[in-house]
């Protein structure tokens, strides 16, 4: 029989080792990116659950909320037509105050013997119908109108003697006086 030998190596083999080393590590890192990758690829597919998730409640939510504004739509629509119908209730209302100043003062200067048949307002001026007695009393009632602190001017445009009821018709303008563009009786 034969002996073998065995023989005892106190040098190492570098070569061999260092490439098993870099194989061994590479291995190693390769399957750790491996797990990040997967874990990474995993959290973003449960993230997307929850977006979805959050989507869908959104949807929802959104399709409620626009029930409830169709349903109150009819609401707003009086509400808003209301607002307006008030807004020039309260414009008009202002502006009437004022007519109605103009015309008591207008109605006070008629003297004894006048009787109005027309009197129409606008922002510009006044245009004024009325029967007389006799020329005094429309001396007197133009001459007040004249000194009235809102008329700028008075023309008489129409005189007409009827004597079948023994009367004078006269038509008179006046024009409103303007501050800084704005007449007495506003056209809002």
């Amino acid at each position: 029989m034969a002996k073998t030998s065995t023989s005892i190596n106190l040098l190492r083999n570098d070569k061999k080792e260092t490439i098993e080393q870099v194989i061994n590590w590479t291995v190693t890192i390769g399957r750790v990116l491996v797990i990040v990758v997967e874990l990474a690829a995993l959290a973003a597919f449960l993230y997307r659950f929850t977006l979805d998730n959050q989507l869908s409640d959104l949807h929802t939510k959104i399709k409620q909320e626009q029930a409830i504004v169709a349903y109150q739509k009819k609401n707003e629509d009086t509400y808003r037509n209301l607002q307006d119908r008030l807004s020039v209730a309260s414009t008009y209302s202002k502006i009437a105050g004022n007519n109605v100043k103009i015309l008591k003062d207008i109605v006070s200067f008629a003297p004894n013997g006048m009787t109005f048949t027309t009197i129409t307002l606008s922002p510009e001026g006044m245009e004024i119908g009325a029967n007389v007695d006799s020329v005094v009393p429309l001396s007197v009632f133009i001459s007040k109108l004249k000194s009235y602190s809102l008329i700028d001017t008075v023309s008489l445009d129409k005189i007409e003697n009827k004597t079948s009821n023994s009367t004078i018709s006269v038509g008179i303008s006046t024009t409103f006086k303007t501050q800084k563009g704005v007449s007495a009786i506003s056209s809002n």
